[in-house]
């Protein structure tokens, strides 16, 4: 019996009511999309991220490809981390652009400063980074100065970081634009959408064209780019404005269980927690922890689950993007962090209404199958 799921998505009954009366209330308005609860949305975002422009759109996927379209990255290359999700790397592709695969931190699990300058060329466009797990390298800031002493600039797949922040600066609003996922999993969820965060005036103008069919407005039909159908619906944004609104409280709760296995895991040689900087503020969308040697984690994984009734979480990513084979062919050299990183990881169970005695049970279950 599952006594501790790997994850759980939290909507209070007052939250599921205010919910559907405005679901009612744009059924009987007949306008479904691009409407005031979208508009609200994208105010409401931007004011979390401390960024002037928001833009609500379909997934965190069609964020990224939207965001590189406006950027032009056609024919050009883009630096992508290995350590990633399908989509960072697919976007820049559908895009017209080639993605570079850099090497993965360690440290953070994100991308070092120094790979912009071992991977970059005169063909290379722009970088984009990624925040795992919610966690925001404490180089985050270095990265982007590196990259724009090169002329290249930086995007933020921000999918894993509602909410995260380096040195009072927002995940997302480092680049020219960050990109985030509302998927059932993410901290923050509609269902399913995404969003565009910029300071760039230009970016959310062409973001807001694309994203509605290439169309010039939403009540003229001249088609004045190569867009699609990314919009976000009303529905879609009612359910993401009420959870944004509970950002706060499901950030605290997940940093109440990320202290206790802090502490529970000083007494656990063998494992330790992916370390959040000074100054930092993660989100903990997952709680990473890293080993040198797990051995069989598949099994590793059961016997949590079968004998202790702990259900961990999927790893961040189990494979680095090299071993994808629609990816195979942009690895250039070898990625050996990427692997560590894939190959050395758990993902402890954290969600809003996690309970301290169910954090010991996961603590508990670990001391007795790792020691």
């Amino acid at each position: 019996m599952i006594q501790v799921p790997a994850a759980r998505v939290v909507f209070r009954p007052e939250d599921r009511r205010w919910i559907a009366e405005r679901i009612e209330e744009v059924l009987e308005s007949g306008q479904l999309t691009l409407g005031q609860y979208g508009a609200a949305f994208e105010q409401a975002f931007a004011r979390t991220c401390g960024v002037a422009h928001a833009v609500a759109v379909s997934s965190g996927t069609s964020a990224l490809e939207i965001v590189l379209r406006t950027l032009g990255i056609e024919g050009r290359d883009v630096l992508v981390p290995a350590n990633t999700f399908f989509a960072t790397a697919a976007a820049v592709v559908h895009a017209g652009g080639r993605p570079v695969l850099m090497d993965t931190d360690l440290e953070s699990f994100g991308t070092a400063p120094e790979e912009i300058a071992r991977r970059a060329t005169s063909n290379t466009a722009g970088a984009i980074v990624v925040h795992i797990g919610g966690l925001v390298s404490r180089r985050t800031r270095e990265l982007v100065e590196a990259a724009r002493a090169r002329g290249l600039w930086v995007v933020e797949d921000a999918a894993h970081a509602h909410g995260s922040s380096h040195d009072g600066v927002a995940a997302g609003a480092f680049g020219v634009a960050g990109t985030f996922s509302f998927y059932p999993t993410k901290v923050v969820t509609s269902g399913e959408g995404g969003m565009i965060v910029t300071n760039d005036e230009r970016i959310a103008a062409e973001a807001r064209i694309y994203r509605d069919q290439g169309k010039a407005s939403f009540t003229q039909n001249a088609h004045v780019r190569m867009g699609y159908n990314w919009r976000l619906s009303e529905p879609h944004a009612i359910i993401g404005l009420r959870h944004l609104e509970r950002l706060p409280e499901m950030t605290a709760d997940r940093l109440r269980i990320a202290a206790i296995y802090d502490e529970g895991l000083r007494s656990l040689a063998r494992l330790r927690p992916l370390a959040v900087p000074p100054g930092g503020v993660c989100n903990y969308y997952k709680y990473v922890v890293v080993a040198d040697a797990l051995g069989d984690r598949k099994a590793l994984k059961a016997e949590l689950r079968e004998s202790h009734g702990v259900a961990l979480a999927g790893e961040v990513y189990e494979e680095p993007l090299q071993r994808q084979p629609v990816f195979e062919r942009y690895a250039d050299g070898a990625l050996p962090g990427s692997l560590a990183a894939c190959a050395n990881h758990l993902c402890l169970p954290i969600f809003p209404g996690m309970t301290h005695e169910q954090a010991h049970l996961v603590l508990d279950a670990l001391k007795r199958t790792i020691g």
